[in-house]
């Protein structure tokens, strides 16, 4: 028996009972990962006692009513919350090459909102055999391990990766919509703006984002004393957006953003071009190596690319210096 428990822990462990290990683990609870995986709590304990007897140590202290995790079933927890997403993301992706073409890109959710989805449908008419997923968050996932086969992010330069295409910068400009100025004291210089509640993004003083602010824009324009009447603060761009269409202020935005909402009149700018002023941040597009050679998202990037010309010659924007080599 001995011998036998011996050669049971120096051959590599089967993998079959992970699952069952990482679900107790993140409940600490034996009947939901049971119920999670549609198994018995005596299956869900067996296949527990099994693994911890292939491993050689206890993973689990079991208590009257719960169970915790022993450190060295923290230190495995952390192997296999690495391992089984990038297996099912393989898994995912062998599924997906074999049917039907799809691309899955990953965005923050106010460009995926606000300049990427309103022009889809062009793409989606033109290749109606490509399946597009989209993932709106705002956290940026690893390309070479994520389920994803590109990202358009937003940022400096300096933050983005070796490989990323710059698709267009940007300038910021107050704009608000044309019925409240109608109802509003006329904006003719800088400081008229502070007689209106302004928009701002609640946690862009903790963030690079504080490139976008009211208080910097009041600096660049020599009032560092200036003080709105009133602030209206959000967490996105498209609600801060949003909230400007109807009326409640004056938003600092970002022109790629807010180019159709400008062209068709739903929002003005409230001083002449010269008030605008430059940010450093960036949009850009980064495609996950194992997913470049595939012809549906060569298709899809090529697409990106003229959307993206279009808006550089909307906005007015010419390439950066140090970006030069990535723009098409």
């Amino acid at each position: 028996m001995q011998h036998s428990q011996t050669h049971l822990r120096t051959r590599p462990i089967g993998a079959g009972h992970l699952r069952a290990f990482e679900a107790v683990a993140r409940h600490l609870n034996f009947r939901a990962a049971a119920e999670e995986m549609a198994l018995t709590q005596s299956a869900v304990s067996r296949q527990i006692q099994s693994l911890e007897e292939e491993v050689g140590v206890p993973l689990f202290l079991r208590h009257t009513r719960a169970v915790e995790l022993t450190s060295a079933g923290a230190q495995l927890l952390l192997a296999v919350q690495q391992s089984l997403p990038r297996i099912d993301g393989a898994v995912r992706q062998i599924r997906a090459s074999a049917g039907r073409k799809s691309v899955a890109l990953t965005t923050f959710a106010s460009f995926a909102s606000m300049w990427l989805i309103p022009r889809m449908e062009a793409f989606q008419r033109d290749n109606p055999e490509i399946d597009i997923r989209i993932d709106a968050s705002d956290s940026a996932v690893d390309l070479d391990v994520a389920d994803v086969d590109l990202a358009l992010r937003y940022g400096p330069a300096d933050s983005m990766p070796a490989g990323a295409v710059r698709l267009f910068g940007e300038t910021l400009m107050p704009v608000a919509s044309p019925w409240l100025l109608k109802s509003s004291p006329a904006i003719r210089k800088p400081e008229d703006i502070a007689g209106f509640t302004l928009i701002e993004a609640g946690d862009a003083h903790r963030t690079h984002l504080e490139w976008l602010t009211w208080r910097r824009w009041f600096d660049a324009a020599g009032l560092t004393r200036v003080q709105p009447r009133r602030w209206l603060y959000f967490n996105y761009a498209y609600q801060m957006v949003q909230a400007a269409l109807a009326g409640q202020g004056v938003v600092l935005a970002r022109s790629p953003l807010i180019a159709e909402s400008l062209s068709n009149g739903d929002l003005v700018e409230v001083l002449p071009a010269s008030q605008r002023v430059d940010s450093p941040l960036a949009y850009w597009m980064l495609v996950a190596p194992r997913s470049a050679a595939r012809p549906e998202i060569a298709a899809f990037c090529d697409w990106l690319r003229l959307q993206a010309a279009a808006t550089r010659e909307t906005i007015g924007d010419g390439p950066d210096p140090d970006t030069v080599d990535n723009i098409d």
